[in-house]
């Protein structure tokens, strides 16, 4: 039985053969049996498709010389900053790749790691950089629920990705990431199976985490898990940020809000010894990574120039 190719499947060969071969577009089309143009156009979507990853291994002075300063001014045990993507290029796609390097350098460890996870875009896009390996000897586990309010799975959920990616033991945070009421919390994080899990994250050797921006566009608003009026009353609170459910002024201080007590999840505490890496950048985030970097809450941080720039400003 003879399987047709995809396109796809004939875009990742033309991308393979490009960037790892080292072909030209003409010996593409000879190799392929297809037009130069086709093999151009196949080229291409292999990028576009994001079948081609593309690390860049140069650190530019300009980064070097932001790394540098993130780590002076909020004494920072790491920085990584991105080369800036330009404008109307995605924040979550600039970090990407290097908040990848930095996981992918604690997964090359030899000693078993139990890496803490939050959820968001950014997050996202760092496993979609994540190359299919196997790692059993380290542990994957969720910091915060992902079900939203209608019982979906939120869809930058991270956890499951990853695990299927590294083939490595997870645990997901089996809660709502707002419960209707702090009897229902109380009540999922009595279970022991939650509790084995929290466990775990509370003594995590490494926390990855995104951080969400508390403006009109707010991920807990945009998706879903809080109200338009319930977004407002934490404003009027001066809520700058929020990190896996936790919302913090502009000092870092975390905020007691009626929603505080809904959040299903292990709150990232200030001044954690061990490397919590924010991975975060755009101007809308500004404000939150201040916030946050202030509060001891991150102590490592992965952004971009133009983000890094503004928070040495």
């Amino acid at each position: 039985m003879t399987v047709e190719p995809t396109l796809l499947d004939e875009a990742a060969r033309a991308g393979w053969l490009y960037y790892v071969a080292g072909m030209t577009q003409d010996q593409i089309a000879a190799e392929l049996g297809v037009s130069r143009q086709r093999a151009q156009r196949l080229v291409s979507k292999a990028m576009a498709e994001g079948l081609v990853k593309v690390r860049l291994d140069h650190k530019i002075g300009r980064a070097l010389e932001l790394e540098a300063g993130l780590i002076r001014r909020y004494g920072l045990q790491q920085a990584r900053v991105a080369p800036d993507l330009g404008q109307g290029g995605d924040p979550a796609r600039a970090t990407a790749s290097a908040s990848a390097a930095l996981l992918e350098s604690y997964l090359a460890r030899t000693e078993a790691q139990t890496i803490a996870v939050g959820t968001g875009r950014a997050l996202s896009a760092m496993v979609g950089e994540i190359a299919t390996q196997k790692n059993e000897r380290h542990r994957i586990v969720s910091l915060i629920g992902n079900i939203a309010p209608d019982g979906s799975a939120s869809f930058y959920e991270v956890v499951m990705r990853l695990a299927d990616k590294l083939h490595a033991p997870h645990y997901p945070m089996p809660v709502p990431l707002i419960s209707e009421t702090p009897e229902e919390r109380a009540m999922f994080h009595a279970l022991r199976p939650v509790q084995t899990v929290a466990k775990l994250a509370k003594e995590a050797d490494v926390v990855f985490v995104g951080i969400g921006q508390m403006g009109e566009d707010a991920p807990l608003y945009k998706d879903g898990f809080v109200t338009r009026a319930q977004l407002t009353e934490m404003q009027a609170k001066g809520a700058a940020g929020e990190i896996v459910g936790g919302v913090f002024d502009t000092e870092g201080r975390y905020i007691e809000t009626p929603i505080s007590a809904l959040v299903g999840g292990v709150r990232v505490e200030p001044a954690r010894p061990v490397p919590v890496i924010g991975v975060a950048s755009g101007p809308t985030k500004v404000t939150a990574i201040r916030a946050a970097l202030r509060g001891r809450i991150v102590n490592c941080l992965v952004t971009d120039e133009p983000t890094a720039a503004a928070l040495l400003g």
